[in-house]
């Protein structure tokens, strides 16, 4: 099978590059995969396809742009010149842009992709009915989040024109099934990017660090990790390092700029910037607790899924998506109330002052992230595409025969 993905891909700095990138690491290996064909928003020549493991052969499509009006037609002509055998759509609501007409008119490529006869899935990495469009950065105007509803209602009714729409949460499956009387939904969970031989669950000596990781701005805000950790510093001899691992939110620029510019008084406070793929391990090997200081959520964490495969103790708000995977993937952590600096401090201070806690923690995450590797994710993308691709064959021999 020739599986066209379309999506951004590393170095891009669009969300889901990342995500991508595992996708391809592993379908690349699957059996009944013959090339994979990436239609992306990069160069080819900077694309980051230098796995280790062998696989098939990886074609590259530079076809789109962030915010660009033309992608429904430069991603078709596209399609129509690699003739896949089916594609995926890798997704969120701001995928192609963050102007809305650009965003909408990307989001009508899996429609027209169908409407082609061509299989094709779209993977929706988040839905607009669980996203708070105030914390998630979007608008705080109410006229505004009502426009913005019924605009993401419309999208998603589009969206559901593919043959199959995979979700990573099951709420997500039971809302879109409930509002749009869709039937072609399928949870397919968000999967574990890499899974390392189990760690020893052991830290470096030297300050424990407090890291936190992701984009940051929006409903990520690290301030109050910070204040957290300059609470704790006052009713503890442990020396504490806070990391923020990552860069700002696109909708965000300067943030952590402005943050760190506030905080230049907090001892051992270290910005990474962005963190590349290499880099990843050590950064989470190297801490003693990964938290998320996040107000609201908008679809399944990648973060979450990448500190169990290290084996890592969280800390985390227990709200919304987190909690529903919390729930049915198996991780477990401390919990803390939303934009409660003192609630944080505690929870972060029971995993920090006990480290069979920590460990404790650290086994179960583990554990729960073993459980879906993506080689086991992208197979039931296969499975999916195959019952697809069986339908149409029976449509077609049905309408032959009449």
């Amino acid at each position: 099978m020739k599986l066209a993905i379309v999506t951004a891909y590393p170095p891009s700095k669009v969300t889901l590059n990342e995500y991508a990138y595992y996708l391809v690491k592993h379908f690349r290996q699957h059996q009944n995969v013959s090339e994979v064909v990436l239609l992306t928003d990069i160069q080819p020549k900077t694309a980051d396809i230098q796995f280790e493991e062998d696989g098939c052969q990886i074609t590259i499509k530079q076809c789109w742009k962030f915010n660009s009006y033309t992608n429904l037609f430069s991603v078709m002509k596209t399609i129509h010149q690699v003739q896949p055998d089916g594609v995926l759509f890798n997704l969120q609501f701001m995928k192609f842009g963050d102007k809305k007409i650009p965003a909408a008119l990307g989001l009508l490529l899996p429609m027209a992709c169908r409407a082609k006869g061509i299989p094709t899935i779209s993977l929706l990495h988040n839905i607009l009915e669980q996203v708070d469009l105030n914390s998630a950065g979007f608008t705080s105007n109410k006229i505004l989040q009502k426009v913005y509803n019924f605009i993401g209602t419309t999208l998603t009714r589009f969206v559901l024109q593919s043959d199959v729409v995979a979700v990573t949460i099951s709420k997500y499956v039971d809302i879109l099934n409930e509002k749009y009387k869709a039937k072609n939904v399928k949870l397919i969970p968000h999967g574990t990017f890499e899974i390392p031989e189990e760690p020893n669950y052991n830290i470096p000596d030297g300050p424990l660090k407090v890291m936190a990781f992701g984009k940051f701005g929006t409903y990520k805000k690290v301030e109050i990790l910070i204040e957290a950790v300059e609470k704790i510093r006052k009713t503890t001899a442990k020396e504490i390092e806070i990391v923020i691992a990552g860069t700002d939110n696109p909708n965000v620029p300067g943030y952590l700029a402005t943050v760190a510019s506030k905080y230049k008084h907090v001892s051992n406070l270290t910005f990474t910037g962005y963190v590349a793929e290499e880099d990843v391990a050590t950064l989470f090997k190297e801490s003693a607790v990964v938290v998320f200081p996040y107000t609201s959520t908008t679809g399944s964490s990648g973060v979450l899924h990448q500190a169990g495969s290290y084996g890592k103790a969280v800390v985390m708000p227990d709200l919304g998506d987190l909690g529903i995977l919390v729930k049915e993937e198996g991780y477990r952590g401390e919990f803390f109330t939303p934009n409660s600096t003192d609630s944080l401090a505690t929870a972060i201070q029971q995993i920090i002052e006990n480290d069979d806690y920590r460990v404790s923690l650290g086994k179960m995450n583990y554990k729960a992230a073993t459980a879906l590797p993506m080689s086991k994710i992208t197979s039931m993308y296969m499975d999916q595409f195959a019952e697809i691709i069986d339908r149409k064959s029976v449509s077609t021999d049905v309408l032959v025969g009449y």
